[in-house]
């Protein structure tokens, strides 16, 4: 039957609160003052999205009042869930291929013997990385004396990386004879997932370090993964955490930067061997 003169009367969904330009910029000018981090201003939507959970926690109608919350003198928990929220974590397996093979190609003329090989993966995120390094390690040195070193920022993504559980989607990044050898495929209510083998876990640690302080105590390392970080820095900032990276690289060792990545103009103290490669002499 149809509606004849229907009147309807619509209200406006109620979206939540609206981050504020000056909000916005607190936000930014915190985490670069904490991380060093330039959120650029197109990532509005994404700084709104990401705490506009913690906002509905707290229920609070303000971002002004959370960066209040977080910036309080009893606010360092919340803060740090802040800044875990905020830090971006993209990464794969055996992202940028190309490293993989040069650092193939080198691991026995780098592995000196009654030497321990370290390589530090710096910006680890979700412990993709330091475990991709660790697959190839195994496979040419197996059990002899090598160990990685994974920091980063964010507690939420060492956490993971920790327990080494990953979805079943990543698959196709491993190649299929490391999944045989370093993986577990989950069953029961782990169906979905897959395990990196307790061989390779045991020999990856993971610390927390912000790249623009200086460095914990962490000794010498053959070669240091720094990739896909830098870009989000400003030309100061990139030179604070090179020059503080590199002393802790031995004379000899390998840094390794993302490929949309470049020292130009950012240290003096390497050069180029190949692309997003360099030697410290």
């Amino acid at each position: 039957m149809p509606v004849h003169n229907a009147h309807f009367q619509f209200n406006p969904i109620l979206t939540g609160a609206v981050l504020q330009e000056r909000e916005f910029k607190q936000f930014r000018d915190l985490i670069y003052h904490i991380a060093g981090i330039n959120i650029l201003p197109t990532k509005k939507p994404l700084v709104t999205s990401r705490l506009e959970k913690r906002l509905t926690h707290y229920k609070m109608k303000s971002y002004s009042d959370y960066f209040r919350m977080i910036t309080s003198s009893n606010g360092a928990e919340e803060l740090q869930i802040a800044v875990d929220l905020l830090t971006t974590n993209e990464t794969h397996f055996f992202r940028e291929p190309k490293h993989f093979d040069f650092l193939r190609q080198r691991i026995l003329s780098i592995a000196k013997p009654h030497k321990t090989l370290r390589i530090w993966s710096a910006a680890c995120s979700s412990g993709e990385e330091p475990y991709s390094i660790a697959m190839l390690l195994h496979e040419i040195l197996g059990n002899k004396s090598w160990e990685i070193v994974a920091s980063d920022l964010c507690t939420k993504m060492l956490e993971k990386a920790r327990m080494g559980v990953y979805s079943m989607e990543r698959m196709p990044e491993i190649p299929k004879h490391y999944l045989l050898n370093y993986c577990l495929k989950g069953a029961g209510k782990e169906s979905g997932t897959l395990l990196i083998q307790q061989k390779l876990r045991e020999r990856v640690r993971f610390i927390q370090h912000n790249l623009i302080e200086p460095p914990p105590k962490l000794g010498q390392f053959d070669v240091i993964f720094l990739r896909n970080v830098l870009i989000y820095f400003d030309n100061e900032t990139k030179a604070k955490v090179v020059s503080r990276l590199l002393p802790s690289l031995h004379s000899g060792g390998y840094f390794l930067i993302g490929h949309s990545e470049s020292l130009n103009g950012v240290t003096e103290s390497v050069r180029l061997v190949q692309p997003a490669v360099y030697l410290k002499p």
